[in-house]
């Protein structure tokens, strides 16, 4: 019988007692790409998001059977390397990569995000001349960069004469990560087969960046156990990296840790959040008097994803909620991408607050807005006759009417403008709450 055989990545690095680097974060990473991780610690640190407090190193033998016993039972179909923090553990890696050939990708953790030196000066060189030529990638950032080739980077064909010269000291391939460059975008360096390729993306400013790097080569290393070749699997960990550092950590009071597995929360919550409107719209459909309520453009509602970013991420119904006669008629299923104008309103509150992930559109008169303040709702408005020129109306209307109140409201409403029909949104954290909501203010409208 046909076994399926899970790609099994190691990590060979240290520990990070706040969880947001090292071994924590690469077993996070894998999980998040659906490989097995493995792991061979080589050092204990106690740090948090302040700064490193204190280093253990791991018996020298430790290291080495970790690794031993878990290539000789499981096997290894990648590796990463990152805290080695001292020379003799840096020769004892180098041979075991070297006896078992296993394709390692070197993150050179010189520096933690904190300042913190996780390198020991002694230990470069053994870096270079005994780790470098039997990687298969190596992953340094710009600062780690600069002190291996001896460059200072300012552009990006400084970038790429570092990545060369580093290339001297025999891995495959060099990527210098550009993260902390002052480009607009993002550009990472790739020096392979003699030959250079770019890796850009979107610049996020953030301070939560702790972890960046050994998420970033722990995706390149599972990307390469499942077969695919060095250029594929850059690209590929690219967009990871990117999406975990978006929805970076607010936690500590120092440089919070990015977030491998805000791409596995929103693979998992997809189909909750199509059944959460689906049970919406069951309440809404119970509900009577919820025909009162629809606009003449229709009604729609729209959850989104925990880590949402674009429209894409936000389901709601394509058609919307239409008036037929005396009852509702659904146009279409809830799927991803149903929606712009309610959608709009979802993401532009999540900015503000992330758990305010749902809103449902309903008909704006002066009878339904008192229901409203009878209930108790908290009510927020926007002035579309006040509109700059060239911005997107929900975008912008939302940020006011957030803005106006102090906080995120229940309810916000627009007496419209020419061609434009006033208007009444719900805000809540799910479809069934808004939908809720709507029903009672149905039921109790005068």
């Amino acid at each position: 019988m046909f076994k399926f055989k899970i790609p099994c990545v190691l990590t060979i690095a240290g520990s990070d007692s706040s969880g947001g680097a090292g071994i924590q974060n690469d077993l996070k990473t894998f999980a998040s790409l659906n490989v097995h991780g493995l792991c061979a610690i080589t050092s204990i640190t106690a740090q948090n998001t302040v700064g490193v407090h204190a280093i253990f190193d791991l018996p020298l033998k430790m290291i080495e059977k970790q690794i031993d016993v878990v290539v000789n039972d499981i096997g290894v179909d990648a590796a990463k390397t990152g805290m080695l923090n001292r020379k003799e553990t840096i020769k004892i890696i180098s041979k075991k990569i070297k006896q078992y050939s296993i394709p390692t990708v070197v993150d050179p953790v010189m520096i933690a995000a904190s300042g913190a030196p996780l390198l020991r000066p002694d230990a470069v060189d053994f870096l270079k001349n005994d780790l470098f030529p039997v990687a298969k990638i190596v992953t340094p950032n710009l600062f780690e960069a600069e002190k291996l080739s001896n460059i200072k980077i300012l552009n990006l064909n400084n970038a790429k004469q570092a990545a060369k010269k580093i290339a001297q000291f025999g891995p495959e391939a060099v990527l210098i990560k550009g993260g902390h460059a002052g480009f607009k975008e993002a550009i990472d360096v790739l020096y392979f087969g003699k030959k250079f390729y770019t890796f850009k993306s979107e610049r996020i400013e953030t301070k939560n960046l702790h972890g960046a790097g050994c998420t970033y080569s722990a995706a390149i290393a599972a990307e390469l156990a499942k077969g695919k070749n060095i250029v594929e699997s850059i690209a590929s960990a690219k967009g990871f990296i990117t999406n975990a550092i978006k929805f970076g950590l607010e936690i500590g009071h120092g440089p919070g840790p990015v977030n491998p597995t805000a791409f596995l929360h929103n693979e998992a919550e997809k189909y909750k959040i199509i059944r959460n409107l689906k049970e919406a719209i069951i309440i809404l459909q119970d509900c009577k008097n919820f025909v009162k309520l629809i606009p003449e453009v229709g009604t729609n509602i729209a959850m989104a994803l925990p880590y949402a970013k674009n429209l894409s991420d936000v389901a709601a119904i394509p058609g919307r909620i239409v008036r037929f006669k005396d009852h509702i008629k659904i146009v279409g299923d809830p799927e991803l991408g149903g929606s712009k104008h309610v959608a709009t309103i979802v993401l532009t509150a999540m900015k503000f607050d992330p758990l305010v992930r749902a809103a449902i559109n309903i008909r704006y008169s002066e009878s339904i807005l008192k229901t409203c303040q009878r209930m108790k709702l908290y009510i927020s408005t926007f002035d579309r006759t006040k509109e700059p020129k060239g911005v997107e109306t929900m975008e912008w209307g939302t940020q006011e009417a957030i803005k106006n109140f102090r906080g995120i409201p229940s309810v916000i409403y627009d007496l419209g403008a020419v061609g434009k029909e006033p208007m009444i949104r719900i805000l809540g954290k799910s479809a069934v709450e808004v939908a809720g909501v709507a029903a009672k203010i149905a039921e109790a409208l005068k």
